[in-house]
């Protein structure tokens, strides 16, 4: 269900509000590289700065503007249960096709809470729900023995981002789970080694910016065309982390207004990229020819 290349996508500001026409045009951009789905309000889209109402409204507009030509994916996470199942429900109600549900954040749950949080959410809809398992920055882990039991209790829950940075993780996870649980990357730069692994493609950071180039990457991957795969790996390798130069996502924002896509506005706390971290990230950008 999740095989391929899903861009969690930025959300355009322009004035302090959500740039609507900018979005289309991103998601369009997305759509003609041959992306597989999108992201909607994920961390990327920078969803803790986003109102109830924003939030809402561009998952509307997500759905809007795929017009059925790829999957949308709505971020719906929280770190109050009840606030991630009114997410999910009005998710599924504007017509997303899955839920990215992230793992609570600053509260800290125990594995049992997990539990009891997921199994709830996937209890309120009947969209299919990807877990999100990103520890640095939400302070825990969802253990695999949580997945393996989400899996086993819940048949809406089938899949998981993995963004903890470790292939043995992803190791564990596929031994573990059953083979139509799918693992997803969560982080551009492993999504090779994820693959060699068993995983199925990325939610990615980078296909903002270069969407066709990542698709090539993915499908060469996991299509075992091994060599063609490791060069474009290598070719995006520095993109990939002059990406996360400083905090997700204000240099890919950066890096689509000097493309000329959007404005680099971001909310605070987030701020614009400092002079050296943008000199860093223009020089990869003119080397990879996506800038003058």
């Amino acid at each position: 269900m999740f095989q391929g290349t899903f861009t969690a996508l930025v959300t355009p500001f322009a004035h302090g509000r959500v740039d609507e026409a900018a979005f289309e045009r991103l998601i369009e951009s997305q759509i003609h590289a041959g992306i597989t789905g999108i992201v909607a309000v994920g961390t990327t889209g920078e969803s803790p700065t986003l109102d109830h109402e924003e939030h809402r409204r561009v998952i509307e507009l997500a759905v809007q503007f795929a017009k059925g030509r790829c999957m949308v994916i709505a971020g719906t996470g929280s770190n109050s249960t009840a606030e991630a199942i009114d997410l999910t429900q009005e998710s599924e109600r504007l017509g997303a096709q899955a839920a990215l549900v992230v793992a609570p954040y600053y509260n800290k749950p125990s594995q049992e809470g997990l539990f009891r949080h997921y199994k709830a959410i996937a209890n309120a809809t009947t969209l299919p729900i990807v877990l999100y398992s990103v520890p640095g920055r939400c302070g825990i882990e969802i253990g695999v023995d949580t997945c393996v039991r989400l899996a086993r209790e819940c048949s809406n829950i089938v899949a998981i981002k993995e963004a903890g940075g470790s292939s043995e993780r992803v190791n564990a996870l596929r031994s573990a789970l059953p083979p139509t649980f799918e693992v997803i990357s969560g982080d551009d730069s492993l999504t090779l080694p994820f693959i060699a692994a068993g995983a199925v493609g990325v939610i990615s950071v980078a296909s903002n910016v270069i969407p066709k180039q990542v698709c090539e990457l993915v499908d060469a991957a996991l299509a075992g065309k091994n060599e063609e795969a490791r060069r474009r790996h290598y070719e995006l390798y520095h993109l990939f982390r002059d990406l996360f130069i400083e905090a997700n996502p204000v240099p890919s924002k950066h890096a689509l207004a000097l493309m000329g896509q959007m404005t680099p506005d971001v909310r605070l706390p987030l701020c614009e990229l400092s002079t050296a971290s943008a000199a860093k990230l223009e020089a990869t950008l003119r080397q990879l020819r996506l800038i003058a």
